[in-house]
């Protein structure tokens, strides 16, 4: 079969489960089958890059960083609404209609909490995204909006040009792991949802915005060529055709009082929607009627937006529990007389860090008032001082860790306090996964489930204890016989054996992943050497910056952590790294890049390795790299390195250089 038609044939498959899965929400085939169908895509494309083109499936994740959005004038203004608080103020809406509208009907559509967007087509094809901006001037995100699943990169009609205007927003699953994943962090959190998704959508590297579950939903039809429209109705229809996600909860309304019933029922349902909303949008159907009626300068007079009521509510916070999590951030949690709130009853809230705390003045006794940030988390918004009769206190950060004693530290510009104790009890679970990691010690059998029996069991309480295991307590736990208890003590005793950086890695110091690891021990060859080490010192090392640096030395000067690791030094631990000056200057500058499959190793040892010796691994291949290694059914890197005359090495001949740096 000609590559040209099966790649159209792919690429319009694949659209189309797009669309079943991301807009219609009824996915036909399985996960694995759709990646067989993308992988397939991939690996043509790149066998035939001339073949690619911009609104491939292929090509939503991937675009590069930017330095920053370029301005781009709206063809039309994107106009804001007027709102209304109450019924009586939708009766007046309603009644300045029918002064000048004789055909009153409307569409009802829900006011969903997010970031409005200009979307343009031309010839079918998504050619720009822009955000509203001030209405008449907004930011070009077309990178970003390009990885939002949703969003068709080609629509069905191939009219010269179609302008849509829609909402991105986050679903309050991915704000709840956005927000946890920040917290754990010790990073300030997203406000709301809405604020999430304009963050996430003004990300300058389009891959950060891909990595946050964005979504979208089309409502207007701005402008369109060679093709009519007269009523809103039929424009949430044109909509959907053309594979948009449109809000099925929208709804014609004959009357005002239709309107209002519909209102009245999301304001109680809002809460089971896995979307924020914070009202209800009200549009004039007839777009003849709309031409009539007109606009004012900065909103139509034929839309009106009704908001609901802010669901806050007043309590008073008795006080302040502090917990650690699994990553050792402390953190306080308010203890509040109950209240009803959002359709459940609340007696705890998240006061998320001590530096809110204080910048909102809220103390032990208080009363305060309580919301559900993206109608999930119970959080406390502020304080009510006025209400105040002396009895108050200060909530202030804890000098010590409340599950182990540890003190606590804070690295310069986070919000976080941390426990630094690698064997402190509220996170040890999490430090025995990560030590045992395939990047760090690579300890083959000691996984998720088994950690937790020998922590829940009190068999290991520090890292170090990992090395004291015998076959008899390994046998006697839950699916651990006799032949995997000694499989487990042997990868134990293989893993003593790791270099140097893999143990750093394995530590879990904030910050220091494999890759600083391998650059640290190039310059630190002994542990010790890390007992003494200062900010000053640590920040001359090539990618080693200032918050990396605090981190290693704050790490060090835990009095437990040191223990634990002389500790790991007397079980038998390599505590040293191999390999002089020598072979830190042998590949030092050199750049490489990896291609096709090797037998002995795979592509991360051998990235490890090439590191270790101080030369840099890429993932592209240009006029600046050194050497390709090629393995077996190498790809387009192999072809590129021909062009470009970089010299190219197989397996052998990359073992032999190795074979060198070791003597």
């Amino acid at each position: 079969m000609d590559f040209r038609k099966r790649i159209d044939e792919l690429r319009d498959e694949i659209r189309k489960h797009d669309n079943r899965y991301y807009v219609l929400d009824d996915p036909s085939i399985s996960d694995g089958e759709y990646d067989q169908l993308m992988q397939e895509l991939i690996r043509l494309e790149n066998e035939n890059p001339d073949s690619i083109t911009e609104d491939s499936p292929s090509q939503r994740v991937g675009g590069k960083v930017r330095e920053k959005f370029k301005a781009v004038p709206h063809r039309f203004p994107l106009l804001s609404l007027d709102n209304a608080f109450s019924f009586e103020e939708l009766r007046e809406f309603d009644r300045r209609i029918s002064k000048v509208a004789r055909d009153i009907s409307y569409m009802a559509e829900l006011k969903i909490d997010g970031v409005s967007i200009s979307l343009l087509y031309e010839n079918g094809i998504l050619t720009g995204a822009t955000t509203r901006g001030d209405g008449v001037v907004g930011e070009d995100v077309t990178a970003n909006i390009r990885t939002i699943k949703n969003i068709p990169l080609r629509i069905l009609t191939s009219l010269p040009r179609v302008e849509v205007r829609g909402e991105i927003y986050m679903p309050k699953r991915e704000f709840a792991r956005l927000n946890q994943e920040k917290e754990e962090k010790g990073e300030r959190v997203f406000a709301n949802p809405r604020n999430a998704a304009a963050g996430s959508l003004r990300q300058l590297d389009p891959s950060i915005t891909s990595s946050r579950a964005l979504a979208s939903f089309i409502y207007d039809v701005q402008y369109m060529e060679a093709y009519t429209l007269t009523k809103q109705k039929d424009a949430l229809q044109f909509l959907r055709e053309q594979g948009f996600a449109v809000n099925s909860e929208a709804r014609f309304c004959q009357d005002i009082s239709e309107v209002f019933a519909y209102a009245e029922e999301y304001l109680g349902k809002r809460h089971e929607l896995p979307y924020e909303i914070d009202g209800v949008v009200v549009k004039l159907n007839s777009f003849a009627e709309r031409e009539e009626l007109g606009q004012t300068a900065k909103s139509p007079r034929w839309a009106i937006a009704y908001k609901f009521p802010a669901e806050e509510k007043e309590t008073v916070l008795r006080a302040v529990e502090i917990n650690v999590g699994r990553t050792g951030i402390i953190a306080p949690t308010a203890i509040l007389e109950p209240v009803s709130l959002a359709g459940t009853t609340v007696s705890r809230a998240s006061l998320h860090n001590f530096d809110l705390i204080k910048e909102r003045d809220i103390r032990i006794g208080d009363a305060v008032i309580v919301h559900k940030a993206g109608d999930i988390i119970p959080e406390v918004l502020r304080s009510l001082p006025d209400k105040r009769d002396g009895s108050e206190h200060l909530i202030l950060p804890p000098a010590n860790c409340p599950a182990c004693n540890s003190q606590s530290f804070r690295l310069e510009g986070e919000v976080a306090y941390r426990c630094e104790n690698i064997n402190c009890p509220a996170q040890l679970k999490e430090s025995l996964v990560f030590f045992a990691s395939r990047e760090a010690m690579d300890i083959d059998g000691l996984g998720p489930a088994l950690i937790e029996q020998l922590v829940e069991n009190k068999i290991v309480n520090n890292i170090d204890e990992l090395y004291c295991l015998d076959e008899v307590q390994l046998s006697n736990l839950e699916r651990m016989g006799s032949k995997s208890a000694v499989n487990l003590l042997n990868a134990l005793e293989e893993s003593k054996k790791r270099p140097l950086n893999r143990l750093i890695t394995a530590l879990g110091i904030r910050h220091i992943g494999s890759k600083s690891a391998r650059i640290l021990t190039r310059y630190y060859s002994d542990i010790d050497d890390f007992f003494r080490l200062s900010v000053e010192e640590l920040i001359l090392v090539p990618d080693i910056g200032v918050k990396m640096a605090e981190s290693i030395v704050s790490f060090f000067a835990e009095a437990r952590n040191r223990e634990t690791i002389e500790n790991l030094k007397a079980r038998g631990l390599n505590t040293k790294q191999e390999g002089g000056s020598s072979g830190q200057l042998l590949l030092s500058g050199k750049t490489f890049v990896l291609t096709g499959a090797l037998s002995k190793l795979s592509r991360s040892q051998a990235a490890e390795i090439i590191e270790n010796m101080g030369g840099k691994v890429s993932s592209s291949v240009s006029k600046k790299t050194d050497y390709v290694v090629a393995g077996e059914e190498p790809g387009s890197k192999y072809d590129k390195a021909l062009q470009l005359g970089v010299k190219i090495l197989n397996e052998a001949e990359f073992e032999k250089m190795l074979e060198e740096y070791m003597g």
